[in-house]
């Protein structure tokens, strides 16, 4: 992520949006807000951004009805749309409107961050995570540690790599079960702290700083000293 990329969020719900935007100018973006979809139309055009969150349920103009007219003046920003819990018409319509991500409400701030950061690492052509000495490639799924190769199955690095996009945040296990493992699967957050265990294993060698943290009572966090 480069330091001042531009979001801009679009949310009529100011109690969401002063909660969503220290989040993200704490992480270094440049975070415009709109609270209805004609203003947010202006703000796309004046402000530029390289991102946009919009919510669909807005005054004035809904936000399947910014997407539409963005799209159709050319402009191929990225767009999140946030949508109702259920609300399957809205996901079709936003993705049949050029919608790049959905995310449903209510929604984990590290989920927003995660999905924000996997859309601009494809515009900005970003393929490496790196967290102190650890190297994630998430072109070609190879993970290093200093000079040290590590193997990792499937799984295993599915859980690396979000945590890794979420370095230094401390997620749940509910969170990683549901984002690694998917909200289908009938399983229980004791998978997560059995993978867990395993990346510790492969990642944390004797001797090396610990990198994979357990927080008590709250969960787990990937990060450097």
């Amino acid at each position: 992520m480069i330091l001042g990329t531009k979001i801009l969020l679009v949310e009529d719900d100011r109690s969401i949006a002063s909660f969503v935007q220290p989040e993200l100018e704490h992480l270094g973006f440049l975070v415009r807000c709109a609270y209805d979809g004609l203003t947010a139309l202006e703000e796309a055009q004046m402000f530029g951004p390289a991102l946009i969150v919009l919510d669909i349920m807005l005054p004035g103009l809904d936000g399947v009805g910014v997407l539409k007219r963005l799209r159709e003046g050319g402009n191929r920003v990225p767009v999140i749309m946030l949508t109702a819990r259920d609300a399957t018409l809205d996901k079709v319509h936003s993705l049949d409107r050029g919608a790049d991500d959905y995310l449903t409400k209510p929604f984990e701030i590290e989920e927003l961050l995660a999905r924000i950061r996997a859309l601009l690492r494809r515009i900005e052509g970003d393929e490496i995570l790196r967290v102190a000495d650890l190297e994630i490639n998430t072109s070609t799924r190879e993970v290093r540690r200093g000079e040290r190769e590590i193997e990792l199955t499937a799984r295993e690095y599915e859980l690396l790599e979000f945590m890794a996009q979420n370095d230094r945040r401390v997620l749940s296990r509910d969170l990683l079960l549901s984002r690694v493992w998917g909200e289908d699967f009938a399983l229980t957050t004791n998978l997560v702290d059995v993978y867990v265990g395993y990346l510790r294993r492969k990642v944390d060698a004797p001797g090396e700083e610990q990198l994979i943290r357990t927080v008590r009572g709250a969960g787990y966090t990937l990060k450097g000293a």
